[in-house]
């Protein structure tokens, strides 16, 4: 981890790797990678938008029943280290207050939009209790539609025991990014790794 705490991978020797998906929920996209992840038992943690998820609350529900993690990912998307420390407050507060009242569950873990996050920004997350997910394949840039080549080609370069990979269920166009996590779920899978949530990766943390 770094100084601001912001942790991309977590050390374990267990083959065991986290998928995570920023921006939705969004009732097309989100709803195939849960059938892709219900084919190999495995699950994966949401980084929901608050404003999002008052459109598509039913597919929050849905991520939720079927045991996967949904994390903060402030209310409006904007990047944390512009605004006030009160004004960030309320994009945390707000959003887990939503997830909260959809799942029965406060949220564990926390995603910076744009992974945009310093030590004052870790001083309002410190208030929530949550631990700040970054990732290692951020050049694979899923949201800018590389093809599905580039995304998976990028994510497997990053593939080891612990990795923390993102990508985007949320906003415009993602069936490039369905078409790259099918074919990486089925690699990962068939390489031996579990596809476990963030939360369940930091269980697993050997110091």
């Amino acid at each position: 981890m770094n100084g601001d705490n912001m942790f991309h991978e977590v050390p374990t020797s267990r083959k065991a790797i986290a998928m995570t998906f920023d921006d939705g929920p969004n009732p097309i996209y989100t709803p195939q990678v849960l059938d892709i992840f219900r084919e190999v038992s495995g699950r994966a943690t949401f980084y929901m938008i608050g404003e999002q998820m008052l459109k598509a609350p039913e597919t929050v529900k849905a991520v939720a029943a079927e045991g996967h993690e949904i994390g903060n990912h402030t209310y409006s998307h904007p990047a944390l280290t512009d605004l006030s420390p009160d004004d960030a407050w309320q994009e945390l507060e707000r959003t887990e207050r939503l997830i909260e009242t959809l799942t029965g569950r406060k949220p564990l873990t926390f995603r910076p939009p744009y992974l945009r996050h310093n030590e004052d920004t870790q001083t309002v997350v410190d208030r929530f209790g949550y631990s700040v997910a970054g990732a290692l394949n951020g050049e694979s840039k899923d949201w800018e539609m590389p093809g599905a080549e580039h995304i998976v080609d990028t994510s497997l370069r990053h593939a080891r025991p612990g990795s923390v990979l993102l990508y985007h269920d949320g906003f415009g166009d993602r069936s490039q990014t369905i078409e790259a996590v099918r074919r990486l779920v089925r690699t990962l899978t068939d390489r031996g790794y579990l596809l476990v949530t963030v939360s369940e990766l930091l269980e697993l943390a050997e110091r």
